[in-house]
């Protein structure tokens, strides 16, 4: 007995109608955010992995379907996709990406007792990184996160191409 692979509900909407008719300049302004993380200092397989990661965390069905999705288009390996989850023991991702997910991960998961990103953290960081790569991690964590209550509150249809993905 053979079970389907992929279910996708067809009754799926979104809470809340497209924003951009109502802000016209979010457009432009994804577009420059989106167009100052592709710069070329980062991989932007990294990138991905980065942004898969934080949805994840924030538990965004939205976040990790697009970046899933991305990383497929890429080329990137279902076994790399699955294991952004598991990244610490995981053997599929170089120091310097593994840096990335910790550092995303530090950001986005409270440290009642120290600081987020450590001295520590940013030192390894800084062994993988220059400036210009360390601002266009921060910059692609910033961008994901500027689209995490988007994600949660207006939950965009997953799956749905940008401008497709509102229902109202």
């Amino acid at each position: 007995m053979s079970t389907p692979t992929t279910t996708r509900q067809d009754n799926l909407q979104s809470r809340l109608p497209d924003p951009t008719p109502l802000f016209p300049e979010l457009v432009a302004m994804a577009g420059t955010m989106t167009k100052a993380i592709q710069n070329g200092s980062v991989p932007q397989t990294t990138v991905h992995l980065v942004q898969l990661r934080a949805g994840q965390i924030v538990g965004s069905t939205y976040h990790t379907v697009r970046q899933t999705g991305e990383l497929r288009q890429a080329g990137e390996t279902e076994e790399r996709i699955t294991a952004v989850a598991s990244w610490q023991d995981a053997p599929y991702f170089t120091d310097a990406e593994r840096v990335a997910l910790e550092l995303v991960e530090a950001v986005l998961t409270p440290n009642p007792f120290a600081e987020r990103v450590s001295d520590e953290l940013y030192a390894r960081a800084t062994g993988h990184y220059d400036d210009k790569a360390l601002w266009t991690l921060t910059l692609a964590i910033s961008q994901v996160c500027y689209f995490i209550p988007v994600a949660l509150v207006a939950k965009p249809i997953p799956g749905m191409a940008p401008g497709k993905n509102y229902s109202k």
